[in-house]
Order: C-alpha cells, then sequence, then structure tokens
C-alpha cells in the first residue's frame, strides 16, 4: 500500500471542492482512495462561525455534551469526539465546524472523480483526527466515506489453530483514514489531500452509515459512560 499526501494552495472559504481536487490531483489510477480533509469540506460548505459561539454551536450539533476540565466531550454524528469536532486550528481567525454530511459529500465527490478519470474502482474518504481515551495524540477517522466496504469481518472465519472468530473484524475506513493524516499532518504542511493506491479493499458501488458504527447500547464501553 502506498499513500501521498498533496500539497496544495490554501483553500479558501466558498471555493469548489471539486475543482480544488482536480487541480491539485490531475491523475488518478484504477483502485485508488482520495483522502480529503474535512477541514476544507467544511470550508467549502461555509460551515465557520464567530468563535464567541463556540459554546453554543458545540450543543446544537452534538447529539448531548458534557464538560469536562479541558472539553467538551459530544457524540456528533455517532462518534465520540470533543467539541463537536468544532476546530480553530487553519481557521484563520473562525471556527470551523463539521461537514453537515460527509458521506453525501464523499458519493457526490467520488461521482465526479469517476467520471472524469473513467475509473471503475474508486474510494473516497473525509477525514477528521479525533484524540483516543488514554493515549496521547490524536489518530484519523473516517467522518464519511464512499466506494468500497468500511468493515472486514472475519465472524466464522478460523485463526491459525481452527478457532472460529465470533466477533473480530477489522474497521477498515478508520485504518486508512488514519494512515493517510499521519502524512497529511496537522499543522502548517498545507496537505488536505492524500491519495492511497494498493489498499487492501473491497470495492463497492453501495456504502451504507451504519456499517462502522455501534449503538450506544452495544458499546462495550458505554458502562464507563
Amino acid at each position: 500500500m502506498n499513500i501521498f499526501s498533496v500539497k496544495t494552495k490554501i483553500f479558501k472559504e466558498g471555493e469548489g471542492l471539486p475543482d480544488f481536487v482536480l487541480t491539485h490531483i490531475p491523475k488518478l489510477k484504477e483502485g485508488s482512495v482520495v483522502v480529503i480533509s474535512s477541514k476544507i469540506v467544511s470550508l467549502s460548505e461555509g460551515r465557520t462561525a464567530n468563535p464567541k459561539d463556540r459554546e453554543r454551536l458545540i450543543k446544537k450539533e452534538s447529539a448531548w455534551a458534557k464538560k469536562t476540565q479541558k472539553v467538551w466531550l459530544t457524540e456528533k454524528d455517532g462518534i465520540l469526539m470533543a467539541n463537536a469536532g468544532i476546530d480553530e486550528s487553519n481557521g484563520n481567525g473562525k471556527i470551523i465546524l463539521l461537514p453537515r454530511d460527509s458521506y453525501k459529500s464523499a458519493i457526490r465527490l467520488r461521482a465526479v472523480l469517476k467520471k472524469k478519470f473513467k475509473l471503475k474502482k474508486l474510494g473516497v474518504i473525509i477525514a477528521d483526527s479525533v484524540p483516543m481515551s488514554r493515549r496521547k495524540g490524536v489518530v484519523g477517522v473516517a467522518l464519511g466515506y464512499a466506494g468500497f466496504k468500511g468493515v472486514k469481518d472475519y465472524k466464522g472465519k478460523k485463526d491459525l489453530f481452527g478457532r472460529t472468530f465470533k466477533f473480530a473484524s477489522t474497521n477498515v475506513a478508520d485504518s486508512l483514514a488514519t494512515a493517510a493524516m499521519l502524512t497529511m499532518g496537522e499543522g502548517s504542511e498545507r496537505q488536505p489531500l492524500a491519495v492511497i493506491e494498493n489498499a487492501p479493499v473491497v470495492f463497492t458501488g453501495t456504502v451504507r452509515k451504519g456499517d462502522i458504527q455501534v449503538s450506544s447500547k452495544e458499546d462495550m464501553f458505554r458502562m464507563l459512560g
């Protein structure tokens, strides 16, 4: 698997996302996965606000929000994250909210790129970074994706010694998002795009939002909340 981050000009609020991507990614191979920072998706949608409105918007954007010592712990789009994903970094004085619907954004962009490059197999990920409990730093997360199966399921298969897996699965979408975000960076790198080639994915035309999510009732960590 090969990952190439893409250096770009600074994305301006309200700028067209497909044109921006095509300007900086002039070629794509069959079977590629394109990763886009959620920040530029949000900026294309005008999802910015005054920092004074941060607390109100955190509550508005979240399914629930709980104030902690440093941040608001929230649930946004089925993901536990800080401050509903609202961030000031690279906002040029504004706060940036998450995209309205990252799955729809991924589907639309995939359709444009498939047509432009005449591809049959293509994946798109809208990626952001989130902290992990009891771990330093952040990792990538797929807010939305299109074109490939988000989970590799091992249930019913055998391990090395013939034992049948009952629960095991690999989160493909978030794993690819993390790998790409590592090359894209979090600061002033100006690399909001990445291309993954030869990724171990199963391409498909249909993606369901719930494929990589579990309900709060099924969450093995819910007793700690």
